[in-house]
């Protein structure tokens, strides 16, 4: 139990340094940094619900904030390139920290799972899909900074 509020207090933390970087990017000024602080924020927030209910207290993530998240995927996804291969890390700062927090939230992710399997906590449907999305958003957010920055991306070249 433990293990699974120290990885979700850890994401939590890393979007906050996140959210100072994006006020720090000069570049990504009137290029919506406004809308991804606030986007940060929300999913903030989403977190403490989720680390309320592994300490046993009465406070959930809500349908509402899953589909939320969702939406805010979806009209990221709309404004940037399709994906045609695996994009590398990287292209800006700001990208590769969003590309950070993404392996962050997959490891809080992995860690609730196994909390709610070995019935350590019973877990809401709504948190684990949140914190499902919550490693696609960090994607989608990486992408999008680089493509407003006007960074490409890059694909792996593969050895054989």
């Amino acid at each position: 139990m433990s293990e699974a509020l120290g990885a979700v207090d850890e994401i939590n933390s890393f979007l906050g340094w996140c959210k100072v970087k994006v006020d720090q990017e000069s570049k990504l000024k009137n290029l919506g940094e406004e809308e991804i602080k606030k986007i940060l924020e929300e999913t903030q927030n989403g977190l403490f619900s989720v680390q309320a209910e592994l300490a046993g207290a009465s406070k959930f993530v809500s349908t509402e904030l899953v589909k939320k998240m969702e939406k805010e995927i979806s009209l990221v996804e709309k404004e940037i390139p399709a994906i045609e291969s695996f994009i590398m890390a990287g292209g800006s700062e700001l990208s590769a920290m969003f590309d950070y927090g993404r392996t962050i939230a997959r490891r809080a992710e992995r860690t609730v799972v196994k909390v709610k399997d070995q019935g350590e906590q019973e877990i809401q449907v709504e948190t684990l899909a949140f914190l499902n999305r919550l490693s696609s958003l960090l994607y989608a957010l990486a992408r999008l900074v680089n493509f407003r920055l006007g960074v490409k991306e890059s694909s792996p070249k593969y050895e054989k």
